[in-house]
């Protein structure tokens, strides 16, 4: 048997994703969550909503959330770890708040939160504190017990999500062509958002050009190439690129998008692209529509041989990582000396948001911060 951790003071931990629909009947009240407040008309919602209904209504994220999830048990099983694992969503089932106080009534007192984004960003971090806010307000107006919860640090930089995607990318390379491969691209890929939001990301000493949410990936795909670069002996030139954008055209988004990239790298002569996603922790639908289905038509068209490297998703590397995670957090709650596990040059991400960290154009409360109503 293996030695028991300690993940004390904790006593259970909550997965928070973004959530998806699992039908086609599901679609248009999912995207009604996703923009609630903002009087987008339902026709829109269902041109939007093709996307989803190219793969029969269904968002590969909830069974990719299941899969972490067991990922994570086992790991927790086979390492001593007994802390058990709920899941919540932000707009569809199992929801947040629906998940929230069925721990409450489980007992749990002590709450750590995984969220499904590793980098800093308004959508990305502060958003999902702000669920957990309006989570705690709703469990509050009900009379229940309030736990205490706190969320895990920004992941982007730790081994167990980097080292994946190294592997992905080498795969990738190996599966073009051999006549193009050395002469191969790299184009990491991340969700755009807008300039204004980017600029913002971070604790309030990091914004700027770009703000965290930018340096982070930068250091992410160095990390990365300069992996690839040691396992292949080829030196593959890289671009961050963007992809999903939304909302109104006048408004200045992250570029280049990939589309657009693809075009400029076949014109400047580059003999193949890698597209690797290195902005989302899973294969889910903006991955396999916007990559998969958009970019990879795109560079048909052009006659740009392509391959998209996964997402590091259940790989058990992660799920480790996320062990390693709870017991450094735990640690510090304890009063301990522990040292975080961080790769490349930006060092371990904060563990409490400070106030000011990726601020809402509109202020709302927010959990697990330094500026939560809720201690």
């Amino acid at each position: 048997m293996p030695d028991v951790l300690d993940a004390s003071p904790y006593d259970a931990l909550l997965l928070l994703s973004f959530g998806g629909p699992e039908g086609p009947d599901d679609v248009v009240p999912f995207l009604e969550n996703v923009t609630r407040g903002r009087g987008i008309p339902k026709e829109r919602l269902k041109e939007v909503g093709q996307h989803y209904f190219l793969f029969g209504g269904v968002s590969p994220i909830n069974d990719q959330n299941r899969a972490l999830l067991d990922a994570l048990r086992k790991d927790f099983a086979e390492h001593g770890l007994d802390l058990p694992v709920y899941w919540g969503n932000r707009n569809w089932a199992p929801y947040l708040t629906d998940t929230l106080r069925e721990m409450v009534r489980d007992g749990r007192r002590r709450i750590l939160v995984l969220a499904t984004s590793a980098y800093a960003s308004y959508s990305g971090c502060r958003q999902y504190r702000e669920n957990l806010a309006d989570a705690l307000a709703a469990l509050e107006a009900e009379g229940l017990e309030l736990p205490k919860i706190d969320k895990l640090r920004h992941y982007f930089n730790h081994p167990g999500f980097v080292e994946p995607m190294v592997d992905e990318v080498v795969r990738s390379l190996a599966e073009l062509p051999e006549e193009v491969r050395e002469g191969a691209h790299l184009a990491f890929c991340t969700h755009s958002i807008p300039n204004s939001a980017a600029d913002t990301s971070g604790p309030v000493e990091e914004h700027g050009d770009g703000g965290a949410y930018v340096r982070q990936h930068l250091d992410v795909a160095r990390l990365i190439a300069d992996a690839v670069r040691e396992r292949t002996g080829v030196d593959h030139p890289w671009q961050l690129v963007y992809q999903s954008r939304s909302g109104a055209p006048h408004i200045p988004w992250l570029e280049p998008d990939i589309c657009d990239h693809l075009e400029e790298r076949h014109a400047a002569g580059v003999p193949a692209v890698v597209m690797a996603p290195i902005g989302f922790v899973s294969d889910h639908m903006e991955v396999l529509y916007d990559l998969d289905t958009e970019a990879t038509a795109k560079a048909g068209e052009l006659g740009l041989p392509v391959r998209r490297s996964a997402t590091v998703g259940a790989d058990p590397r992660f799920a480790a990582a996320v062990r390693d995670l709870i017991l450094e957090r735990a640690g510090a709650e304890r009063g301990q000396e522990v040292t975080p596990c961080a790769l490349g040059t930006l060092g371990a991400s904060h563990n409490l948001c400070p106030v000011g960290c990726c601020p809402a154009r509109a202020p709302r409360p927010a959990a697990a911060g330094a500026d939560s109503p809720y201690v």
